[in-house]
């Protein structure tokens, strides 16, 4: 006959296993911590909305970014099995009309988890064919002088738009998920007053500027220009592979003399090669301006705060800011 274990001696033996309740199941002590939630399942379409998601999710969420590491936004391509795993989304964080690839794919496997963030970035400036930007010249314009090219999506190098689709994301999933609505929202509003700093630092940085032309890789940031009261021409148009003619470089040139720029600003995910032309054109010298459209081994940072906070040393410098 076998000998029976005491009950004690057998929670002593297994010491990994829970022990003591009547039906079998786990019995957590004093000091046990609780099982850990499930996680709402979120994509995200490039690398700002994915930062942001993990932000104001934090353990709660899993974030998937449709736009891998080191690849650029405007050309994403999804294959069939990344439309098809958008289905197993909860909530599908994306900019609509920025990349028609992931417009498709919510369209046919995600609406009901879709959210679209442009409402909430305050979309209001325009990037025209003569690579000036216009702020408030979004979809409405007027009869007499109508807008020419499509509004600019790069809201999140103005920290400002970056928190108000925060604070919508932290509702987003608060509805999502409404057990930890507090938490989404608590953590929305940590992630505004961080972006907040981060404006202070960039209004204090560029307030006092030698120089306000603002020559750039490709227009992606009209949206922290006007923000900071600097003005923005744009190598390429608002995508990066919208290149520009030789006669569009020789005004350039021609403007980077015309108002004493020091400094032309190529970006991490695309060639440096125009830059570099017209900074020896002009005699200017090129510094790195990243658009934070994705992070690679090279991006000055971890994240997106420390990029942008790289991208203010850039600035002051290369705008003689004091």
């Amino acid at each position: 006959m076998r000998p029976t274990v005491p009950a004690a001696a057998l929670c002593l033996v297994l010491a990994t296993a829970a022990c003591g309740s009547s039906d079998g199941s786990p019995r957590s002590g004093p000091s046990s911590s609780a099982p850990p939630e499930a996680a709402i399942a979120v994509t995200a379409a490039f690398y700002p909305l994915e930062w942001a998601s993990q932000r104001v999710g934090g353990d709660l969420v899993d974030v998937t970014g449709l736009t891998k590491p080191g690849g650029e936004p405007h050309d994403l391509e999804l294959t069939p099995k990344a439309v098809a795993e958008l289905a197993s989304s909860d909530v599908v964080v994306y900019l609509k009309t920025f990349q028609p690839a992931v417009d498709d794919a919510v369209a046919t496997q995600a609406r009901a988890a879709s959210f679209d963030v442009s409402t909430d970035a305050d979309l209001t400036i325009t990037a025209t064919e003569d690579s000036h930007d216009h702020e408030g010249e979004g979809e409405e314009h007027s009869e007499e002088e109508p807008a020419k090219g499509a509004t600019d999506p790069h809201f999140w190098l103005d920290p400002l738009r970056l928190a108000q689709v925060g604070t919508a994301l932290g509702e987003r999933f608060a509805s999502a998920d409404p057990a930890h609505a507090q938490t989404y929202r608590e953590n929305a509003t940590a992630l505004a007053s961080d972006l907040q700093a981060l404006h202070a630092d960039f209004e204090k940085g560029l307030s006092s500027c030698a120089n306000k032309e603002l020559v750039t890789g490709h227009s992606a940031f009209a949206y922290l220009a006007a923000r900071y009261g600097l003005s923005q021409e744009g190598i390429a148009g608002v995508s990066p592979d919208a290149e520009p003619d030789a006669a569009t470089i020789r005004e350039i040139v021609e403007h980077v003399k015309e108002h004493d720029v020091s400094t032309v600003y190529s970006e991490t995910l695309v060639s440096p090669a125009l830059a570099e032309t017209i900074a020896r054109e002009s005699g200017a010298q090129v510094a790195v301006l990243d658009p934070i459209e994705g992070l690679t081994d090279s991006s000055a940072g971890e994240d997106y705060l420390e990029v942008m906070r790289s991208n203010l040393e850039a600035l002051t410098k290369g705008q003689e800011c004091s």
